[in-house]
């Protein structure tokens, strides 16, 4: 029993220290982000997305025209590849009262739901991913930080069924 006991205590307490971090834990941190401040106007992003080994698969550009009107945003994103194609995707935004996020986009499954915390920005959501024909739903887990009142850096970290397939990695920049 005593044995038990002491197993169930070793895996809560590993499981425990799985948690990723949380939004909070970003509060005091400077400079603070307002993504309805932040995502207006014109931005460039540069990124790269890596398969599970950390190799670079693909590079891309992405030229973002943001608006907002009140607590309503919208994010036109215009991405090139380094294999010479490109994609379209149209974030519409809403801030919540609680002061939380969703979003929705043509290629994301449902909803998307964030919030954030002093200079960071993190949220969930499900993307249809075409991939050699097929469209796969993947996780994603998408955390933004910004660095100053030009450069915001973005890690999202892709899985389906709990594996992980990649990151993607961006950088941008507010003109």
């Amino acid at each position: 029993m005593k044995r038990r006991l002491l197993l169930a205590a070793t895996a809560i307490t590993a499981l425990a220290g799985c948690a990723g971090p949380q939004v909070t834990d970003y509060a005091g941190q400077t400079p603070t982000l307002d993504l309805r401040s932040y995502f207006n106007g014109t931005l460039d992003a540069y990124g790269v997305f890596t398969d599970r080994s950390g190799k670079v698969v693909k590079r891309f550009t992405v030229v973002m025209l943001c608006s907002w009107n009140g607590d309503d945003g919208v994010l036109d994103e215009s991405f090139n590849y380094s294999d010479g194609t490109t994609q379209k995707r149209i974030w519409r935004l809403h801030r919540e009262a609680d002061g939380r996020y969703s979003g929705r986009a043509d290629d994301v499954v449902g909803a998307a739901l964030g919030e954030e915390g002093g200079n960071a920005f993190h949220w969930n959501y499900t993307l249809a991913l075409p991939v050699d024909g097929s469209v796969y739903n993947v996780q994603m887990d998408d955390w933004m930080y910004l660095v100053n009142e030009r450069v915001m850096l973005n890690k999202a970290r892709m899985s389906k069924l709990g594996i992980h397939l990649g990151d993607v990695t961006l950088s941008f920049t507010k003109s």
